[in-house]
């Protein structure tokens, strides 16, 4: 209405409809008016300091707002994960003439262990240390909100030797979590991003962690740290680091997109260490909403990383979820700074852990009962 009445009277009288249409704007606004500029004399008739502290305010609102936006779009992301669960993975049963729902359980943090057909043994190490077996691993779930699992996909051959081998190894154990997922060396950053879209729709957890099945874990020390950032938004923690974009075909860690990364000899973006780490609920269901858009490089960690590295995310690096193994964990106990996770850089995982880990468990761990006295 007023651009139309200012536009009008332009065409009558310019020079009046700069004073008038300034003048009705700004009782729009609530703007007291004032004269203006007088170009000749160089002369203001409001102070500067107004404006700066106009244009101050308006960026602090501007900033308020941004912030709701992001958190109302991580909720609606969220809404949607669960609908999805809710019509698909879990349909609604009637017990007794009253609807029942498979809600999604509630938990603190669900820990996947990526592991692989050839790795039995290496689970086997695992079961025997640092993880809860039977009862125990059911009484995590049920009193700390902590659920451990083994996360495997499927061969490329569904219902073969390697995929009837591990169902009989999960009617010993019930400790795996399967994915639909064709398992292969190559194919892990596809294999992550299918974990915590799975993970996300089975599990209302507040972190979703990633850890190798050849890295020694302390459960307890694990849920400290976690329950450290549980007030904070977007939380991404691990060892952060940044190594050489490796460019030269037939090592290891080759790049085959290296050129995205700029001239020969870059680094990659700041990214958490794959053999552990963790996402906030809010970024593990950001992947899973997101995942068919998401590029997938060669190494997943990276891969991870990237998925990260345009968003408002707290990146969290805490060492102690990259100790070595013995003599430097036990040093650190000793000074005060116990690991929450113990590897060799050297192997990335623990050299020969088969044959190692009840040395590292015995050396590093925390004590079997850590877990049960923690408080988070």
């Amino acid at each position: 209405m007023i651009q139309n009445y200012i536009f009008r009277r332009f065409q009558a009288d310019p020079e009046s409809v700069t004073m008038e249409g300034t003048s009705l704007l700004q009782k729009q606004n609530g703007i007291p008016t004032q004269p203006l500029v007088n170009c000749d004399n160089r002369e203001v008739s409001f102070q500067d300091s107004d404006i700066f502290s106009q244009v101050s305010h308006t960026h602090n609102v501007i900033m308020e707002l941004d912030k709701t936006m992001s958190s109302l779009e991580m909720q609606l992301a969220a809404a949607r994960t669960s609908k999805v669960h809710d019509e698909v993975v879990s349909p609604t049963t009637t017990t007794k003439g009253t609807d029942q729902q498979n809600d999604r359980p509630k938990i603190f943090f669900f820990m996947g262990i990526i592991t692989a057909f050839s790795s039995r043994k290496r689970r086997d190490s695992i079961r025997e240390t640092w993880m809860p077996r039977g009862e125990q691993l059911k009484r995590l779930e049920t009193e700390k909100g902590i659920v451990v699992r083994f996360v495997i996909g499927h061969s490329s051959s569904p219902g073969g030797i390697l995929d009837r081998a591990i169902d009989a190894e999960e009617a010993q154990h019930k400790d795996f979590f399967r994915l639909d997922h064709v398992e292969g060396y190559h194919e892990l950053s596809s294999k992550t991003q299918i974990y915590f879209s799975t993970a996300v729709a089975k599990w209302d957890a507040d972190f979703y962690i990633k850890v190798d099945d050849d890295v020694h874990v302390n459960l307890g020390m694990v849920a400290s740290a976690l329950a450290r950032q549980r007030s904070k938004p977007h939380v991404y923690i691990g060892c952060m680091k940044s190594g050489l974009v490796l460019s030269q075909r037939g090592v290891k860690y080759h790049e085959p997109e290296f050129w995205k990364f700029g001239e020969e000899g870059n680094k990659y973006f700041r990214h958490a260490s794959g053999q552990i780490y963790a996402l906030s609920k809010d970024l593990a269901t950001y992947i899973s909403v997101n995942k068919h858009l998401l590029h997938r490089f060669a190494n997943e960690d990276v891969s991870l990383g990237s998925w990260l590295i345009g968003l408002d995310v707290n990146h969290i690096d805490d060492r102690s979820l990259c100790c070595g193994t013995p003599l430097d964990c036990e040093w650190k106990a000793q000074a005060g700074n116990p690991c929450a996770a113990s590897f060799d850089w050297s192997c990335s995982g623990i050299c020969k852990s088969v044959e190692r880990m009840g040395e590292v468990h015995q050396r590093c761990g925390e004590g079997d009962g850590a877990i049960w006295h923690s408080s988070f």
